[in-house]
């Protein structure tokens, strides 16, 4: 009896470790917005460039292009990205929520995303993206799964990575 209630207890105790994914297009149709919701405004998604993982257990990382064209995020913001899990993406943290990003070319080889609070447009804080040298590849948004509690994200050919 005192060893079911001991190997129970180091059961309970021990940390489940999530087992990241690239997320299905019907989970991220779940969760992207067809229109985000950047401040005061509804802005239009495109789906098709929509990216993101799971944790298999209902929690997501995702973003998509936003198109946004004649809206007051025009030149500042490019993409929506939604948290469902506390992360770490340079020297910042990332709480559950909703963001967008915006990016700027700092060198030939590296450009500084910076991340707003989709709900007001405060700055949360930026990480200098750096040329993806393992893979040529451009893709508008490319969020890979995290291994080892660390994954990566690429916007075109930059690529930065992130933690869980």
């Amino acid at each position: 009896m005192r060893t079911v209630l001991l190997i129970c207890a180091m059961c309970l105790g021990a940390p489940v470790v999530a087992n990241w994914r690239i997320a299905s297009e019907p989970e991220l149709r779940k969760v992207i917005p067809a229109r985000a919701p950047v401040i005061k405004e509804n802005i239009e998604t495109e789906f098709r460039t929509a990216s993101g993982v799971t944790d298999g257990r209902g929690k997501f990382i995702a973003g998509v292009v936003m198109i946004t064209a004649g809206y007051s995020a025009e030149g500042k913001y490019s993409h929506f990205f939604i948290a469902q899990v506390p992360m770490k993406v340079g020297e910042f943290s990332l709480e559950p929520g909703e963001y967008v990003f915006g990016y700027q070319r700092k060198t030939p080889d590296s450009i500084t995303v910076t991340f707003y609070r989709a709900s007001s447009g405060d700055a949360v804080g930026e990480v200098e993206a750096v040329r993806n040298r393992k893979n040529s590849t451009v893709r508008q948004l490319l969020i890979q799964p995290a291994a080892g509690g660390k994954g990566t994200i690429q916007i075109g050919r930059f690529v930065f990575d992130y933690r869980v």
